[in-house]
């Protein structure tokens, strides 16, 4: 495995500061100088999300953040695949995801997107009940989103080349207008439940021997909240963190890895630091051999 080189992006969807601005910096604090999977550091973005008006066209609140945002970090992970680094994209929120997917798929169209999260994430600016970017990567990145942000978020990427891993919000979701993914020809859904049946390490292996070159973001609410309550939409019924590691192993193992992202972890709710140190002990036992 190659070094992983670290991007920092301190943005929180919300629109206002603090929140899981603060997750880059406190994940370097977490994660050791010397662990070998996190190689170099290129440092923070110089994003942020501000603002609470709902744009009228799009649905989305503070867009032109969230579409500044989209540029930096799709231009911020495409130098680094140029120069044959695999990132390790810290956020923030997982509005970061379009502009790292599009990064990736301008050096490597073909890259593919696993995603990790307890939710489902296929709103659009009408369907979301707050208009929060994070509401809506996996529609913007299927081309289903707010179309001044799937413009910003080309090329859109096709639903067989997502995997949709861990969501327990379905029922919510469906309740206010959210699409089944049952319902998008190609897009593979397992929940969390579906991942226990089959077992998470059989799941994680057979997406990384079939899927190909992938992008992976991991929303820590993947996980049960009393594994992980630090972070903003606790939900239980989620992974437990030895059930993560073992379906994210073969994932960012995988010599097809085209980068991963983080999304979700709030430190301002891990005062002691014992779930940024959670967070970076999964990634050292999934990058184990």
């Amino acid at each position: 495995m190659r070094p992983f080189a670290f991007l920092g992006v301190p943005i929180d969807s919300v629109g206002r500061s603090g929140g899981t601005e603060h997750a880059p910096a406190a994940f370097r604090a977490h994660s050791r100088d010397t662990d070998p999977w996190l190689g170099s550091d290129a440092g923070d973005l110089d994003v942020r999300i501000r603002g609470d008006v709902r744009d009228a066209t799009s649905g989305v609140i503070a867009v032109d953040d969230v579409l500044a945002m989209t540029r930096a970090v799709a231009d911020g992970v495409e130098a680094l695949r140029r120069g044959a680094r695999i990132p390790f994209v810290m956020g923030g929120c997982c509005s970061l995801v379009p502009g790292a997917l599009a990064g990736a798929r301008r050096v490597e169209p073909g890259v593919g997107l696993i995603y990790l999260d307890g939710h489902l994430d296929l709103y659009d600016g009408e369907t979301s009940p707050t208009g929060e970017a994070a509401d809506m990567p996996i529609a913007v990145v299927l081309g289903r989103g707010p179309r001044v942000w799937v413009d910003v978020a080309a090329p859109t990427t096709e639903p067989d080349r997502v995997w949709l891993l861990g969501p327990r919000d379905l029922d919510e979701a469906l309740g206010y207008g959210h699409p089944h993914p049952d319902d998008i020809a190609g897009l593979s859904f397992t929940d969390a439940d579906g991942i226990r049946a089959v077992g998470a390490g059989a799941v994680g292996r057979g997406i990384a021997n079939t899927a190909g070159p992938c992008w992976v973001h991991l929303d820590v609410d993947v996980l049960d909240e009393a594994a992980f309550p630090a972070t903003d939409y606790l939900m239980p019924g989620g992974l437990a963190l030895a059930e993560l590691a073992e379906l994210l192993g073969p994932l960012v193992r995988s010599p097809l890895l085209a980068g991963v992202s983080v999304g979700c972890y709030n430190p301002d709710k891990d005062p002691d630091g014992t779930n940024g140190d959670a967070l970076a002990e999964l990634f050292r036992q999934a990058l184990a051999d």
